[in-house]
């Protein structure tokens, strides 16, 4: 089965990072954040991508096509150009780049996608989030209730402490707890091919007409998911994942 990831958009919240390199390859550690992403999925199972770019494509481009050298060791044979490779790190994924054009909206992406997706149902995912949700049992619900569409659900951590407060005391403090009133889109999508078709052209914003009118027609179902989910769309988010990350506390990868 076939992932999207959506990693075309400009990034300009977190500017600092993007101005040089488009944001799915900012790094959490060594490795951009859509190879965290997609490490995320080939754990399970789930290892045939079709990545749609925009901003800055060709930086992805090259960053997949010389992966073997860049994460290798290697000799090279300047007579006729051969390379041996030493202690090569390779990964069993098939990889698509595609692009999907500089101003293309997030349906758009996926409509230009169309002739990728034929064989049947896929997943689709945004390309600066992680999360430990486990696409298999997010597949097996799909399957389930034969809709067109589900969603991941999440509840991301509040921004701020939230107090619980009688009179003037405070009887409850918790710092920056999971926020606990509804839930928000996390991506983590399985969509049956006929989804495109909701789709009018670049400018369609996914989470508007397209995913709207699914819920219209009872064809959108929610996979609540209560772990782990953070998204990347400022530096402090950044640093937040980075600091999982150095403490070896991976919790995407769990």
């Amino acid at each position: 089965m076939k992932t999207v990831i959506l990693a075309g958009g400009f990034g300009t919240r977190i500017a600092e990072f993007t101005q040089m390199i488009p944001k799915p390859m900012v790094t959490i550690g060594e490795k951009p954040i859509l190879w965290h992403i997609m490490k995320s999925y080939a754990s399970k199972g789930f290892n045939e991508f079709v990545v749609a770019l925009g901003y800055k494509a060709e930086v992805v481009k090259e960053y997949f096509l010389n992966y073997s050298s860049i994460n290798s060791d290697f000799t090279v044979n300047m007579n006729n150009g051969d390379l041996i490779f030493h202690n090569s790190t390779t990964l069993d994924w098939k990889v698509t780049l595609v692009d999907t054009g500089l101003h293309t909206m997030t349906g758009g992406r996926l409509k230009r996608l169309e002739g990728y997706l034929t064989d049947g149902p896929f997943m689709a995912t945004y390309g600066d989030g992680v999360s430990n949700v486990d696409m298999r049992e997010v597949l097996r619900f799909h399957r389930s209730h034969g809709k067109m569409v589900t969603v991941s659900t999440v509840r991301p951590s509040a921004r701020f402490g939230e107090l619980e407060i009688q009179g003037d005391r405070v009887v409850s403090f918790a710092e920056k707890p999971q926020t606990s009133q509804g839930w928000i889109n996390g991506g983590y999508f399985v969509m049956e091919p006929e989804f495109i078709q909701l789709i009018k052209d670049d400018e369609t914003i996914l989470e508007r007409e397209p995913l709207e009118t699914a819920a219209l027609r009872g064809e959108l179902m929610a996979f609540r998911h209560e772990g782990f989910w953070q998204c990347m769309d400022t530096v402090r988010d950044r640093e937040y994942l980075e600091q999982l990350y150095l403490q070896k506390s991976e919790t995407w990868l769990v």
